[in-house]
C-alpha cells in the first residue's frame, strides 16, 4: 500500500474516533443538570467511550471506538423535599456528570482531532511535493 495513503488512513481513523468522543462529551455536558422525572428515579447517567486498536489493510495500526458505555459511579443526593423527583426522605438524585471533567475531556479530544488533521495535511503536502518532483 502507498505510504502516503497509509498516513491518511491512520489520521482519518483518529479523527473519526475523536469525533465520536466529542459527541459523547457534548451529550454528557448537555445532560449534566438533568434530574429524574419520577420520584426516586435515576437521572441521566454519564456516558464513557473506549477505544481499540485495529489493523488496517497495509498492517498499520488504526484506532476505532470499542464501546460506548454508561459510567457506573454513584449519583449525588441533594436534599430538596419539594422537588417532584424527591424520594421518601426528600433527596433528589443528580446526574453523575462532572462538567469540569467533561470540559477537560473535550479539550483533549479537540487537540487530538487537530493533531490528526495536521498529520493528514502533512501527508497531503508530501504527496504534492512528490508530484512536483516527478514533473
Amino acid at each position: 500500500m502507498d505510504p502516503l495513503k497509509t498516513i491518511s488512513s491512520i489520521a482519518a481513523s483518529g479523527m473519526h474516533a475523536q469525533g465520536q468522543r466529542l459527541k459523547v462529551v457534548s451529550e454528557n455536558v448537555a445532560n449534566a443538570g438533568s434530574l429524574s422525572a419520577e420520584p426516586g428515579g435515576d437521572p441521566y447517567r454519564r456516558k464513557t467511550i473506549s477505544f481499540q486498536e485495529m489493523v488496517g489493510e497495509a498492517g498499520e495500526s488504526r484506532v476505532d471506538v470499542a464501546e460506548i458505555a454508561r459510567d457506573s459511579s454513584d449519583f449525588q443526593l441533594v436534599y430538596d423535599p419539594i422537588h417532584p423527583a424527591a424520594n421518601e426522605q426528600g433527596y433528589v438524585k443528580t446526574s453523575n456528570v462532572n462538567p469540569i471533567l467533561e470540559m477537560s475531556n473535550m479539550r483533549e479530544a479537540s487537540r487530538s482531532y487537530e493533531a490528526n488533521l495536521n498529520m493528514l495535511e502533512a501527508g497531503r503536502q508530501m504527496r504534492n511535493r512528490l508530484l512536483d518532483m516527478l514533473k
